[in-house]
């Protein structure tokens, strides 16, 4: 029989529903596993809308300090998925308390940052990972088991891109709750953490380590609204991102990503 895997879910945005979706499903499609998520407790800032959450996708509880929530003996993992700006201290605490460590990407906002998360896991000892669940897409999967058989010969060329439209209206607001993603004191980068970290990562698991890189990024609306002042501030993020680069294994790579790719949407 499966062994239960209490989940504590701290933030419940769009990618806490997805998580939970998963966290749902995840042994009907996958009855050999070992571990069966529980949805132990939700965590978020505002009380009825945590419980409202908790309510909707059935967890058994909510709580409005994640503190409180990785104090709890009965949470074995920590689902961090929250704004960048807030995964390296949740992280640190749920690691240094003993949970296992689930953090959407990036993992923080830059290097310095995510270095003491790294290390914080590292001692601890405790099981932990960055959400980067496209090594785990079927079509993927096969790709990755079709190159290191040797079948499809010495790779020479690694193309990706990430291609969508959500910020192409210049009318739309930064910052806040539902959008962070544009606020760069909150998310660190725009769409190279965002979206292009997933084509970095794959192609680092598919194609091996990458030996130096030649980048250009642009921020195609200058300015916005910002939806908690009202103000109109710069915008620190990046709209769009291409670079080209050598990997150790000899093979060039073409990687794109934007949010100005009129008619694509996740």
């Amino acid at each position: 029989m499966a062994k239960e895997l209490r989940v504590g879910l701290v933030g419940y945005g769009f990618m806490g529903r997805t998580h939970t979706n998963a966290y749902k499903r995840v042994n009907d499609f996958f009855p050999e596993l070992s571990y069966r998520p529980v949805l132990q407790a939700v965590c978020g800032r505002t009380e009825d809308k945590a419980q409202a959450f908790a309510d909707q996708w059935q967890y058994k509880s909510c709580e409005t300090d994640w503190k409180k929530l990785i104090e709890r003996d009965d949470i074995d993992a920590i689902d961090i998925c929250t704004p960048n700006d807030q995964h390296a201290e949740v992280a640190i605490a749920a690691a240094e308390a003993g949970k296992m460590v689930l953090c959407e990407k990036p993992l923080a906002r830059t290097t310095e940052e995510s270095m003491p998360m790294v290390e914080a896991v590292e001692k601890a000892g405790v099981p932990n990972t960055v959400w980067y669940n496209y090594r785990r897409v079927p079509a993927v999967t096969l790709a990755k088991q079709i190159i290191d058989s040797g079948k499809l010969g010495k790779i020479f060329h690694y193309r990706a891109n990430f291609l969508q439209d959500w910020t192409i209206n210049s009318d739309l607001p930064q910052g806040g709750a539902a959008l962070w993603r544009l606020d760069a004191k909150a998310a660190g980068s725009g769409v190279t953490g965002d979206l292009l970290a997933h084509c970095i990562d794959t192609a680092l698991w598919l194609n091996g380590s990458i030996k130096d890189v030649s980048a250009v990024t642009e921020t195609f609306v200058k300015e916005r609204m910002h939806n908690l002042t009202g103000k109109v501030e710069k915008v620190g993020i990046d709209d769009a991102c291409l670079f080209h680069c050598h990997f150790e294994n000899g093979s060039l790579g073409l990687f794109e990503s934007t949010r100005y790719a009129r008619g694509h949407k996740a």
